[in-house]
């Protein structure tokens, strides 16, 4: 699959991150759109397709947690990669036992987070 056509949710509240991120994912190609947390996040995937989400773990509100099982509801087949930046090794393992693709601990190795993106979409 060509990155131009691959479309990533990124749901996290950190702006500045959130941003930053979605920057670097379009220099390399790729279709990026922000939610700033989890209940935006859904709304845009009961609206919008998608090829994969990232997703913070951490978030107020809705966490990660939460928002991954809506997300599963809603589209059991999105690929999603939780990202976490509080060493929660057990909430990135407890996410894969929901349903996430894989996670990735902040701040993250794009190059890491590429390859993972490829993988989750090729998995389909």
């Amino acid at each position: 699959m060509n990155n131009e056509k691959i479309k990533i949710l990124l749901i996290d509240d950190e702006e500045e991150f959130a941003s930053t991120l979605a920057e670097r994912l379009e220099l390399r190609g790729y279709v990026a759109k922000i939610a700033k947390g989890g209940e935006s996040g859904i709304s845009l995937i009961a609206h919008e397709s998608f090829d994969i989400v990232l997703l913070d773990l951490m978030m107020p509100g809705l966490n990660g947690l939460d928002t991954l099982k809506q997300i599963k509801i809603i589209n059991k087949h999105l690929p999603v990669i939780l990202l976490t930046g509080h060493g929660s090794v057990q909430g990135g393992t407890e996410g894969m036992r929901i349903g996430a693709f894989d996670f990735l601990m902040k701040p993250l190795d794009i190059k890491k987070l590429i390859k993972k993106i490829q993988l989750a979409i090729n998995n389909e």
